[in-house]
């Protein structure tokens, strides 16, 4: 078993600075766990408290069940991969994976055995005898998972592994250590920035903001069913459009009322929801992804209710998809359609639709979601 639970943990430094407020969360065995926020937000702190390198101000840590807030580093069966790599220099490949277990005084036949094992795994045989200043950051990336593999720690614990990699070779990593997290079928917990990151990686996402947990789901649920307008936007890309609106209840129908024009219908399965009439005559903010935002004709004539006047501030080709820019009075969107659904160029009026079974709405003075 490798399971950590936190119940009600707090760090405070000196001054009256709070890092992580009320920090709960169960991990089950096995489960690959991603901290995602923004700097700042109290993910690789709520890191450092589990590994045992910061000091838990308040609250419980467990792993395995046991209470481990007095327990040092060393004795919680945790192994942890910084962001730096923290690879000796002027020791090979083979040295660096090697030296926690030579300090723990294992045998060296069996420091042989879980270093080539571990090589083996992430096919770095061939670097064994090489120094980290004749390897490339993927290979050191690596080499930094393969000292933390030979330990057989419970639980993984990686800060931002992958954030001094460049885009090309991030994008290789994240599918090699999915793989890695399913061969070695034990616990990961993921610090991160990069929400693409968390999507493609996590089982569950844990999603912080100012040391508060906003969410906590997995990754399609957190997509499709944001809690609250700062989770709606973070997660995604492009980020989800959001703006001030007005709900009106007009002949059996809820109406989304924006801009200087805009007025789109909702959906009776969203529209006349009890929660949602509620809020009938009053200012909301909405949101909608821009991937649900249409400029084709088949769509706009299936959804004559949806439709809204824009001007196309600008277009931007990416090969089989076309950003639109778009305003609507002050109001600025962004839609992702198909290349070639429209001929559209900057400056032209045109028509789009929304798919307003997609739109989310938010209370404007909470901002947390009214519609899921």
């Amino acid at each position: 078993m490798s399971s950590v639970t936190m119940k009600g943990i707090y760090k405070k430094y000196a001054g009256g600075v709070t890092a992580v407020s009320d920090f709960n969360l169960d991990v089950e065995d096995k489960e690959f766990i991603i901290l995602v926020g923004p700097s700042g937000c109290g993910k690789s702190t709520t890191l450092r408290m589990i590994a045992g390198l910061e000091e838990i101000t308040a609250g419980e840590l467990y792993i395995d069940g046991k209470l481990v807030n007095d327990v040092p580093p060393k004795e919680r069966d945790i192994a942890m991969v910084f962001q730096n790599y923290a690879l000796y220099p002027h020791m090979t490949v083979f040295e660096n994976m090697s030296f926690g277990l030579k300090i723990r005084k294992m045998p060296k036949d069996e420091i042989k055995r879980r270093v080539d094992e571990a090589a083996q795994i992430l096919e770095i045989e061939h670097l064994l005898d090489r120094k980290p200043a004749a390897l490339s950051g993927g290979q050191r990336q690596r080499v930094a998972l393969g000292r933390a593999i030979v330990r057989n720690p419970k639980v993984f614990l990686l800060d931002e592994p992958l954030s001094n990699l460049d885009a090309k070779l991030r994008t290789a990593m994240r599918s090699e250590l999915a793989k890695l997290h399913k061969k070695l079928a034990t616990t990961f917990i993921y610090v991160t920035h990069d929400q693409t990151e968390a999507m493609t990686m996590g089982t569950r996402i844990v999603v912080m903001k100012d040391g508060f947990i906003q969410q906590i789901a997995a990754p399609q649920y957190l997509y499709e069913n944001p809690a609250n307008l700062f989770v709606a936007t973070f997660i995604g890309t492009p980020q989800m459009n959001t703006c001030e609106g007005e709900l009106i209840d007009e002949g059996g129908v809820t109406y989304l009322r924006f801009g200087e024009n805009a007025k789109v219908a909702l959906p009776d399965n969203k529209g006349r929801k009890p929660e949602v009439l509620a809020y009938a005559g009053k200012k909301v903010i909405f949101g909608i992804r821009p991937n649900h935002i249409y400029a084709d004709e088949a769509f706009m004539n299936a959804h004559p209710d949806s439709i809204v006047d824009v001007k196309v501030e600008m277009t931007e080709l990416l090969g089989a998809d076309t950003n639109l820019y778009l305003s609507e009075g002050d109001i600025q969107f962004t839609a992702v359609v198909p290349t070639g659904s429209t001929n559209c160029k900057m400056d032209d009026d045109i028509k789009v639709c929304f798919d307003a079974s997609k739109i989310h709405l938010f209370d404007y003075e909470t901002e947390k979601t009214i519609t899921n």
